[in-house]
């Protein structure tokens, strides 16, 4: 936990910050704080800033005199369109998802994910979001991505993205090495929407509905990726060249 974030309501105008709970038990025993240390916070979909010890309560609830940035952080311009993986995946892929920066994410169906995965306590807003705080808290940053379910792929790509602000690129990425193309040369503004199938890859009529709806093809090669590693590594390629 490199930053604590806080919620909007634990951060009385014009008074102290009041640390409870498992945050003032992380900076006790892990940060060890004292009178006049100077820690890291932010507030959920807030600014970030700095809180300097005043003092611990009989509680140990700790009192922290706070400074805000003016603005918060920018969101990040790459949106995130994921087939449901296995459950237990999706839950660890939360935090990593947070912390490697994506402004929106599309939990969508595919031809290769199984029915019941959508009924999973993994998909419940509570974890959703326990989740994401865990990521942003690594990352030091506050906006908590915007998460929607959808349980039909076809309608997403042709109801639901259209009704948004539009994207200037698109990729489908796909365990294929003939479509490989590099996004070395990402647009200089504007948000980018990648998305990234089941692990084992999206089929032929998947693949043709993407390209049909603008997604250019992204390629690491034949070898089919665990979905938590593919994340990494194709969110990593596209924030490294830009996004």
């Amino acid at each position: 936990m490199n930053w604590l974030l806080l919620e909007p309501s634990d951060v009385p105008a014009g008074s102290p910050v009041v640390l409870r709970g498992d945050q003032a038990r992380h900076a006790r025993e892990v940060l060890h704080a004292a009178p006049g240390q100077r820690l890291r916070l932010g507030i959920v979909d807030g600014p970030l800033g700095h809180g300097e010890v005043l003092g611990t309560d009989p509680d140990g609830s700790i009192r922290l005199r706070a400074e805000w940035e003016a603005t918060p952080p920018p969101r990040p311009r790459i949106d995130l369109l994921l087939a449901m993986p296995r459950p237990k995946v999706m839950r660890r892929l939360w935090p990593v998802l947070a912390s490697l920066g994506v402004g929106r994410i599309f939990i969508a169906n595919a031809w290769k994910v199984e029915r019941g995965y959508f009924d999973t306590p993994a998909l419940a807003p509570v974890t959703i979001r326990a989740g994401l705080l865990e990521g942003l808290r690594q990352a030091g940053d506050t906006l908590l991505p915007e998460v929607t379910i959808h349980r039909r792929l076809r309608p997403l790509l042709e109801d639901v993205l259209p009704t948004l602000p539009a994207y200037s690129s698109r990729w489908i990425a796909h365990p294929d090495a003939s479509a490989s193309t590099s996004p070395s040369a990402l647009p200089s503004s504007g948000r980018i929407l990648l998305a990234i199938g089941p692990e084992g890859g999206w089929i032929p009529d998947e693949v043709a509905l993407f390209r049909r709806h603008g997604f250019a093809p992204l390629s690491l090669g034949t070898r089919i990726l665990r979905t938590d590693t593919a994340c990494a590594v194709l969110l990593g390629l596209l924030h490294a060249a830009g996004a």
